[in-house]
């Protein structure tokens, strides 16, 4: 299991990150902004304009610790990999599974159940905390026939379709899970975001995805490589296919959290003059504080029964599903919330 360590986020425009012996510097034209020892980090995420040596690329590929470059708006860029390591037989067992309709559906129709699943089960969750709502009932009922309808699916585009009036249902009441009345969501817009409740799902949903890239990666399996998001170049199929269970659970109660409790203000977002929305510096700066503390926070992993943090999920995920691949266990067991 690979140990959870910090992440760095570098949000401030202009920096440069180099080497310094086992140190990684962060500079600012000439005015030195701080400097980290590389063993207290697991990651390095940068937003915007900033740079890194050459040098530092290839210690951080020598260590291990990753190192990604995101638009201001969260979206991913790149990441920089050293060589390939793991069992080059387990990822010709994920290649052939990949190439395996009914091998990919049985692990596929897991991860969109769960999905479904978490969904329904954070909605429950809003009803038993704040009291009766004739829309969120209705929409735990349309889940419910949604979780029913994946396990009668046969072929990819069925469960996409499944999938996708499932999401429908669910962002169709995210509004009335909004407790104040300083946001408005009317549905889920991704490229770009155009207001602030889509920037901030957009801006969570790809550092999730970052992370089970890291994670399928820790494992010895190929990130670009899925089950459900077929190939496409520059697109982590698997790591997609990992974050649709994280998506009710972690990434959009955390984006409700921020804003009923208002964190989060109309101030923390800009519109560009395309109408796209983004996180300022300072908004940005809120949400990677609280995204970092929500890692932290512990619960027991229902298949596992162990306590680990929610940053450790998507690695307790990809190693059960390499444990599937391998044929360790009979089935992959998706996260599932209680």
């Amino acid at each position: 299991m690979k140990k959870l360590l910090n992440t760095l986020y570098i949000t401030r425009q202009e920096t440069y990150l180099h080497k310094e012996r086992e140190t990684i510097v962060i500079k600012q034209k000439d005015e030195k902004l701080g400097q980290f020892p590389s063993l207290a980090l697991g990651n390095i995420l940068c937003f915007g304009r900033v740079s890194v040596s050459p040098f530092l690329m290839g210690y951080l590929s020598e260590k291990g610790i990753g190192l990604g470059f995101f638009t201001e708006y969260g979206r991913f860029l790149a990441r920089v990999q050293g060589p390939e390591s793991g069992n080059v037989l387990l990822r010709r067992s994920q290649y052939r599974w990949a190439d395996d309709p009914d091998k990919s559906m049985s692990v596929a129709r897991l991860m969109i159940a769960a999905k479904i699943s978490n969904s329904r089960a954070v909605i429950q969750r809003d009803l038993r905390n704040h009291g009766d709502n004739t829309a969120l009932r209705e929409a735990v009922d349309k889940l419910a026939t949604s979780l029913r309808s994946v396990q009668k699916t046969k072929t990819a585009d069925s469960l996409m379709g499944v999938e996708g009036d499932a999401a429908n249902c669910y962002f169709s009441v995210l509004q009335q899970r909004l407790r104040k009345d300083h946001f408005q969501f009317n549905g889920r817009v991704r490229r770009p975001p155009t207001d602030p409740v889509n920037a901030l799902l957009s801006f969570i949903y790809s550092m999730i995805t970052q992370d089970c890239v890291a994670a399928l990666q820790g494992v010895g399996l190929d990130p670009y490589v899925g089950f459900l998001h077929r190939d496409r170049p520059g697109r982590p199929g698997l790591a997609l296919d990992l974050l649709e269970e994280f998506r009710a659970g972690w990434a959009d109660r955390l984006v409700l959290t921020l804003l009923n409790r208002q964190q989060l203000k109309q101030q923390d977002f800009v519109t560009e003059a395309s109408g796209a929305v983004r996180l300022t510096d300072n908004g940005r700066k809120v949400v990677l504080v609280a995204f970092q503390e929500r890692k932290q926070e512990e619960l027991v992993h229902p298949y596992l029964q162990e306590k680990v943090s929610i940053g450790l999920l998507p690695h307790c995920q990809a190693m059960l599903l390499a444990r599937h691949i391998r044929g360790d266990i009979e089935y992959y067991p998706p996260w599932t919330l209680k």
